[in-house]
């Protein structure tokens, strides 16, 4: 093979990984969008509606108990992904290799589970879907950092401006909305606000931590061994501790919810969109690396947006134009990106040039 056809099947090589990178990537904001309305709705049904908003101790516990379930159908769904594809033993095979793959794992279980699903559930609760996804769409901005800080993935000018576009039209999306929404009299509104706050850091650390085992393990494999160890860390140690040393009643809400027919439909269909989701969000993470498979999964903020359109046939404001204009901008900066640059996503160089 000639020296120009080497380089013209690697140029193609790099094109369909960037293609497929961003039609995955683009499947996370599809979903990530329509996981709002069961996710609030869900709320609103037997069990959870019957608590006191001013009972935090009980409406947080309700919560984690809600992240539990949520995890459960997750897997399931991801376990007849994987089955199909005939994964179910790479996932055994990697699953038990704790020491220097799975642990990565574990650690992206913690910070997408209990920080950033369970702050996403409280944003949604206590103060609504509007604020809960506004505050999540920053969450491309840690995932870069960390992972340029941890292990030298590259931001290049036209990348950074790329995200930047996307964030500003997830603002002007949500922003009109965020204000408007705003209750004075909910006092424990700064939970919501807490909880934000996690979804944003926890989301973001996610992307870097998992794309530290994503080297050496497949994506489909990794995503279910992701939601394993959230399974163990809500079943086993979190929620255990709450039913023994509180007097919060687990073990009914637990039950309630799982007998309660509308708030396990809304489960089912959260947990549905979670799960190919998050498969499309781990898959684009190895094509096209974490800060661009993150902001271009920040589009979920216009399909949000027209989901809730669509569910409430209410028209959207003008500022939703404006902030559909700059999201697909900043997708068309992103995607504009030669292949060859993003196929080089990491500085393997030392400080002394090793």
């Amino acid at each position: 093979m000639t020296k120009s056809s080497l380089e013209l099947a690697t140029h193609k090589h790099y094109l369909r990984n960037q293609r497929w990178g961003f039609t995955w990537a683009l499947w996370t904001a599809v979903l990530w969008g329509a996981w709002y309305i069961p996710g609030t709705a869900v709320w609103f049904e037997h069990p959870y509606i019957d608590i006191d908003i001013n009972d935090s101790a009980l409406r947080l516990s309700a919560t984690a108990v809600m992240t539990w379930i949520h995890a459960i159908l997750v897997f399931l769904f991801l376990l007849i992904w994987n089955g199909m594809l005939g994964k179910i033993k790479d996932y055994g095979r990697t699953i038990v290799r704790f020491r220097h793959i799975s642990k990565w794992y574990a650690l992206a279980s913690l910070c997408g589970g209990p920080m950033a699903i369970f702050g996403s559930y409280m944003a949604m609760g206590y103060v609504g879907p509007v604020f809960a996804a506004i505050t999540s769409l920053f969450y491309p901005v840690v995932g870069a950092v960390i992972a340029r800080l941890w292990y030298k993935e590259k931001i290049s000018k036209q990348a950074a401006l790329g995200m930047a576009i996307i964030i500003m039209g997830g603002i002007v999306i949500y922003g009109p909305g965020l204000f408007g929404t705003a209750d004075p009299t909910n006092n424990l509104a700064w939970l919501g606000y807490v909880g934000g706050i996690m979804s944003a850091i926890g989301w973001g650390a996610e992307g870097a931590v998992a794309a530290r085992a994503m080297d050496v393990t497949d994506p489909d494999v990794g995503i279910q061994c992701r939601f394993s160890f959230e399974i163990m860390f809500w079943g086993i140690l979190i929620l255990p501790i709450l039913s023994i040393f509180t007097d919060i009643p687990i073990g009914s809400l637990i039950i309630d919810t799982l007998s309660s027919g509308k708030a396990m439909l809304w489960m089912v269909l959260a947990s549905i969109c979670h799960a190919y989701c998050y498969t499309a969000f781990y898959k684009s993470f190895t094509l096209i690396g974490v800060g661009r498979g993150e902001a271009i999964g920040n589009l979920y903020g216009v399909f949000a947006v027209i989901f809730v359109a669509a569910v409430t046939l209410e028209l959207p404001e003008w500022y939703f134009v404006v902030g559909l204009a700059f999201t697909v901008l900043g997708s068309f900066v992103m995607f504009r990106e030669s292949a060859e640059s993003i196929s080089q996503l990491r500085d393997v160089t030392t400080k002394d040039g090793v």
